[in-house]
């Protein structure tokens, strides 16, 4: 995904007071991004916040910049020996083992985009030629079918996840040197906010299912609650919204042909085939550039 930055890494420089003496010009950019992130992302998010794509997407936008800041500060020699200098690479080590960890669940987020892409694809076929009860509702069970498998394939990603915050978290560092210090900062900061991102993404595509196990489909139709307050429900996002466009659509199209229920149907379908191809877009970015920071480490400890 190409994006004009508005935080390039070196041009406009940005106070500070937490950079050291002699500081890489790429310093100023990855402390920028850093700031412009932390305040959503300080914290993994929880499990009952609901982001919407659009802010999302913005988000993995600014991520690979910070990244790619990242990634010309990391080919200085100086930064290099830094790091290197930190309990004999321990602090690389670290980080190449986390990166295994993003590098994971960034590829599993994008093999769920790309199915529940084909499927609002299906939808949106069934939908808009109104093909009838059958083919909508067979279209609606293979997409429930998705959700269940997806939702496993979700917890299973955010188990590692916790475990690398956690591990974050618990890293100790009194070393009285300002640039590794620094650098230090950067490495725990950006896998923070890295682990937070990526959980939003998660949980925007944790998808409630429709019923349990042998009932009928239109049995199990009905709209989602997935929040215990009013004010939690409107923070909603177009998959939560799908599902209740399609509860809707299926109950009064067994009562009689709706127009505005196909036509909303059709609206948020088409919503959110856009957002899922944004999200896609950051991702496929956010992993070339981890892709690049792991080959960095690694080029480090080889030398």
């Amino acid at each position: 995904m190409e994006a004009i930055s508005k935080f390039p890494c070196a041009h406009q420089p940005v106070r500070s007071i937490s950079f050291p003496t002699r500081i890489h010009p790429a310093s100023r950019g990855v402390e920028a991004l850093l700031n412009h992130l932390k305040p959503h992302h300080s914290q993994p998010v929880s499990s009952t916040t609901c982001l919407e794509a659009e802010t999302i997407q913005s988000d993995l936008v600014v991520l690979a910049e910070l990244y790619n800041c990242m990634e010309e500060l990391f080919h200085s020699p100086q930064t290099q020996q830094t790091l290197l200098r930190c309990q004999d690479g321990k602090l690389v080590e670290e980080a190449l083992c986390g990166s295994v960890t993003l590098l994971d669940t960034c590829e599993s987020a994008r093999d769920l985009l790309l199915v529940l892409k084909e499927h609002m694809q299906t939808l949106h076929s069934a939908v808009r030629r109104r093909k009838g009860d059958s083919s909508i509702e067979s279209s609606i069970s293979a997409y429930d079918s998705f959700k269940k498998k997806a939702k496993k394939a979700i917890a299973k990603q955010l188990g590692p996840l916790k475990r690398m915050q956690n591990k974050v978290n618990s890293f100790s560092f009194s070393d009285q040197d300002q640039q590794l210090a620094f650098l230090a900062r950067v490495l725990r900061e950006s896998s923070t906010i890295t682990i937070s991102i990526f959980r939003s993404l998660l949980l925007f595509l944790s998808m409630p299912t429709f019923g349990t196990k042998g009932s009928s489909l239109i049995s199990k139709l009905k709209p989602m609650v997935l929040f215990s307050s009013q004010k939690e429900q409107k923070n909603t996002n177009g998959v939560a919204d799908l599902n209740n466009v399609l509860c809707s659509l299926l109950r009064r199209d067994k009562n009689g042909d709706s127009n505005g229920e196909f036509q909303r149907a059709l609206g948020v379908l088409e919503t959110l085939n856009v957002n899922i191809d944004g999200l896609e877009g950051g991702l496929d970015c956010i992993f070339r550039c981890l892709v690049k920071n792991r080959v960095s480490f690694l080029n480090m400890l080889a030398h």
